[in-house]
């Protein structure tokens, strides 16, 4: 006996419904899908590779952009493991591909800092500190250095509390020279110490001869450029940094003696293309011989290498930041082959 059967009215729109969805499904899943998707996030990785192929094309005529990307460019590739979680929450092949181009700019810029490049063999240690108008503790920060047993330091913004590193550094560091906010203390013999003009009006860089243990001479120039502000009118205000750094530059460009030391707060890292006057001419001890990225600025979260070792006819052979003292940079120091 034949039975019939009736639906509900609507289950068969239902039923309908449901089985499109599961098409949907379906085609969500199939490989062809995985490479139609994400198409943004490719975009974003194509992009974000060719701002680190391409930075030294930023202009710096509108707010120094230029410069101040430079400055903490590194940074610029925490947005691959960001934009890698999203391609594979995403599912798309695509932008899994397009990382690919972000990841290897990074590693061919940065790679070679995140490695282990100290040697052996140095035979004068040097150390530079901005040691901070507002430091608590100049007297415990004085201590550390000399435990630090550097032949040679150079400290900036010493401020009112210039008496007390005098008396906290005179027994260890028998000679010492001071202009202006600067000085630099050492073990061995200073000659020809003299201001350096950095064109700020007043007195923050020095120059002077060291003559070392084995009788061989190197200048050393201790310096601190003026600083840098991000101004959500002005953008990057750099530019009395950038004049006092081409001012530097062609100070140590004409020095006579031919192996150099530049110790100091630079307010700019080797990446930023305006401390060229400088960086073009000298080697960075923390790029040459260091272990990491040598971050030294601010000391609770160090975001940038703005103090600077650097060098020319010398040879760095190991660099390192030292502890946190009381100021808002870290010291950092280097061990040198004349």
């Amino acid at each position: 006996m034949a039975q019939a059967y009736m639906t509900e009215p609507g289950q068969g729109h239902n039923a309908g419904q449901a089985g499109s969805r599961a098409a949907r499904l379906r085609n969500w899943w199939r490989p062809d899908g995985m490479w139609r998707r994400g198409i943004v996030l490719a975009v974003l990785a194509v992009v974000l590779g060719l701002l680190m192929i391409l930075h030294a094309r930023v202009p710096n005529t509108v707010g120094n952009l230029g410069s101040l990307l430079e400055t903490f460019l590194p940074w610029v590739g925490l947005g691959i493991p960001l934009l890698l979680v999203a391609a594979v929450l995403r599912r798309s092949a695509t932008a899994l591909v397009a990382l690919l181009l972000p990841a290897f700019v990074w590693v061919n810029l940065f790679g070679s800092q995140v490695t282990d490049k100290a040697g052996e063999g140095g035979n004068v240690t040097v150390v530079t500190h901005n040691v901070s108008v507002d430091n608590p503790d100049p007297a415990g920060t004085a201590k550390d250095l000399v435990a630090s047993g550097a032949e040679v330091v150079a400290l900036e913004e010493l401020g009112d509390a210039l008496p007390t590193y005098r008396q906290e550094l005179a027994k260890a560091y028998p000679y010492h020279t001071i202009e202006g906010t600067v000085g630099l203390w050492s073990k061995r013999p200073l000659s020809d110490t003299r201001p350096v003009d950095t064109k700020m009006g007043w007195n923050r860089a020095l120059r002077a001869t060291v003559t070392a243990s084995d009788g061989q001479q190197f200048a050393v120039y201790v310096a601190h450029l003026p600083s840098v502000r991000v101004n959500p009118q002005k953008g990057f205000t750099a530019n009395p940094r950038d004049a006092s750094a081409k001012a530097l530059g062609e100070a140590i460009a004409a020095d006579p003696v031919k192996k150099v030391v530049l110790l100091g707060d630079l307010n700019g890292t080797m990446n930023d293309r305006s401390l060229a006057p400088v960086t073009s001419q000298m080697r960075s001890a923390q790029g040459a011989a260091g272990d990491g990225f040598g971050f030294t600025w601010p000391a609770s979260f160090p975001m940038a290498r703005i103090d600077q070792i650097m060098m020319k006819g010398m040879s760095p052979v190991k660099a390192w930041v030292m502890p946190s003292t009381g100021s808002d940079h870290l010291p950092i120091a280097a061990s040198v082959k004349i």
